[in-house]
């Protein structure tokens, strides 16, 4: 295990650690199943544009403490908001800006991370922890985990790109499935659905997405970096649009000392040492 650096999240509620050239955000209120926090936008606002430049850092998790992935909104908060408990009621304006404003700062955050990107479940995953799951480039789960997107049964109709993410994965069919029933799925299922890319066992789950994401750290960042924008923008501009843009991206990666040493490794019959430029 190599040296681990602690991030200054801002917030007892979000743990942020660097190992292994992987940054790891966790979601930290085991008590309430990791249910987002206000101040839990405003860390990942403050860490995502730091990571991003980090040259230490070549892959990033996140994940959460104590069994569970995120519960989601904070059901028994919104409980009491509604019963009087909240000093002042934003107005219908301020509740659009607000959300706005913690949607970007972590799912399209997430969804234009220049590394990749990888949610790690260890447990539940619904709500709005859901769609921040599928704003990463990949999901792995442990067994245990369950999924579900869980709005409708507490009459809402869904944030933090959710449904778009879904929609995209699966098409518009079975998103509006999972959407409408809020029916719970194993992780088993979830890998069949293409939803979660990897199962692995309950016990030390931790460690295991760690080597997981440790291996895209130690890999091409640069070309990581260009295919995630070549897939991000296929998903709305045309065939010409993208066959332009690949070919700046293909002749960038061309130059890279990754690819030289790929290349090289070929021909010699060799696992290449990349060095991430």
């Amino acid at each position: 295990m190599g040296d681990v650096r602690t991030l200054d999240t801002g917030t007892e509620h979000l743990l942020g650690r660097v190992e292994d050239g992987v940054a790891v955000i966790s979601f930290n209120r085991p008590e309430r199943r990791n249910a987002l926090h206000p101040e839990m936008y405003d860390g990942f606002d403050r860490l995502l544009p730091v990571l991003a430049e980090d040259a230490e850092v070549g892959a990033l998790v996140v994940t959460g403490v104590g069994g569970a992935f995120c519960a989601g909104g904070d059901v028994r908060a919104m409980d009491e908001g509604n019963s009087g408990g909240s000093p002042r009621k934003l107005s219908f304006e301020e509740r659009v800006t607000d959300l706005r404003r913690r949607q970007r700062s972590v799912s399209a955050a997430l969804n234009d991370f220049p590394k990749v990107t990888i949610a790690a479940l260890p447990g539940p995953a619904a709500g709005a922890g859901l769609s921040i799951a599928l704003a990463c480039d990949l999901r792995i789960a442990a067994q245990r985990a369950v999924i579900t997107t869980a709005f409708a049964k507490v009459g809402f109709s869904g944030d933090f790109g959710g449904s778009w993410f879904l929609t995209q994965m699966l098409g518009a069919a079975k998103a509006r499935e999972l959407y409408l029933t809020s029916d719970r799925l194993t992780a088993a299922d979830a890998e069949r659905l293409g939803v979660v890319n990897k199962v692995l066992a309950d016990e030390d789950f931790d460690a295991a997405a760690l080597a997981y994401a440790r291996g895209f750290a130690q890999g091409p960042v640069v070309a990581y970096r260009y295919i995630k924008e070549n897939i991000n923008r296929a998903v709305g501009a045309d065939l010409r649009t993208c066959l332009d843009a690949e070919a700046v991206a293909m002749s960038r990666t061309a130059q890279t000392e990754d690819h030289r040493e790929a290349a090289r490794a070929f021909v010699e019959k060799r696992n290449p040492h990349f060095v991430g430029h």
